[in-house]
């Protein structure tokens, strides 16, 4: 039987999640978002990009009207997949970077994300974290989940950002010092979890998306090692899949993300998974918890 939601209410806890393109908020992490929402989590999601260049992946979208307006199609994508997550919401203000194609790959448009000084984008960032003054932020690794660039430079911005936000000599015009407690990234597919899925779609006897790509993955246990805490929210896979749909551009309903049954999803892997990199409490590991060793928020 699934528990009751933990009231979280009284604490004053906040999460922040500083993701590259809008509906990264809803592929990485959004169970567990709506969990610690139902709990009483005030959490917020900052959006370094508008998602201008992002390829519409969703054939029934893929029309002439809405690439015309696709800088404002994916504003709203974003604000109704906040709404039903229940999250606050900021942008970051900078400029997609688009996914550079081609041997070798063309230089990235000028102006955008990945090559804004770091500095720059770092300082608004801070000036964020020391207005919501977040407990506990999350981000992506050094790859970036994958190489896209604004990933890898959200995960840049992101670790500057959380050890300046509370050093008084960094930003001094940013707001009042704030050091968020733990830091950590998201490890959304790791080989055991896809693999796990992929068995269980076989045992049933039902085709499983993931065959090819398990067939040509080139293992790294050591990186699959580094999940540190899962946090259990298969009943909020619901929401999530709620939030992935708002993002209609981007998301085909008829596609793989929606190829697993929630039902399998929720037995074999019913956690959201990530790696704890940075903390200023004593936790113990594994958790399953990004709140772990927090007991007492500060005020």
């Amino acid at each position: 039987m699934p528990q009751p939601p933990v009231d979280r209410s009284t604490d004053g806890l906040r999460l922040m999640h500083v993701h590259a393109h809008p509906d990264d908020e809803s592929s990485k992490g959004a169970a567990s978002t709506a969990m610690y929402v139902a709990e009483g989590v005030d959490v917020h999601v900052v959006t370094c990009t508008g998602g201008e260049r992002g390829s519409v992946l969703n054939a029934k979208m893929d029309r002439p009207e809405v690439w015309e307006n696709i800088s404002e199609i994916r504003r709203e994508e974003m604000h109704r997949a906040r709404d039903i997550l229940g999250i606050r919401q900021d942008w970051l203000g900078f400029v997609d970077s688009g996914w550079p194609e081609g041997d070798p790959k063309p230089p990235l448009p000028e102006g955008c994300f990945a090559l804004v000084p770091l500095e720059e984008s770092t300082e608004r960032l801070v000036r964020l974290i020391r207005e919501f003054r977040p407990h506990v932020m999350t981000t992506y690794d050094e790859r970036g989940g994958y190489p896209h660039p604004d990933h890898i430079r959200c995960h840049e911005v992101s670790v500057a950002a959380y050890h300046a936000a509370g050093d008084p000599e960094r930003f001094p015009d940013a707001g009042e010092p704030w050091q968020p407690m733990k830091l950590y990234y998201h490890h959304g597919w790791s080989w055991e979890k896809t693999n796990a899925l992929h068995q269980a779609m076989v045992d049933h006897g039902l085709e499983s998306p993931y065959a090819e790509r398990l067939e040509k993955w080139e293992r790294e246990p050591e990186w699959d090692d580094r999940i540190t805490t899962k946090v259990p929210c298969g009943d909020f896979f619901g929401v999530r899949d709620q939030a992935l749909l708002a993002h209609a551009t981007q998301i085909d309903p008829d596609g793989m993300w929606f190829a697993i049954p929630r039902e399998i999803q929720q037995r074999v892997w019913p956690t959201e998974d990530y790696e704890l990199v940075e903390s200023t409490v004593q936790s113990t590991l594994p958790e399953d918890d990004l709140f772990a060793g927090i007991a007492t928020p500060a005020p």
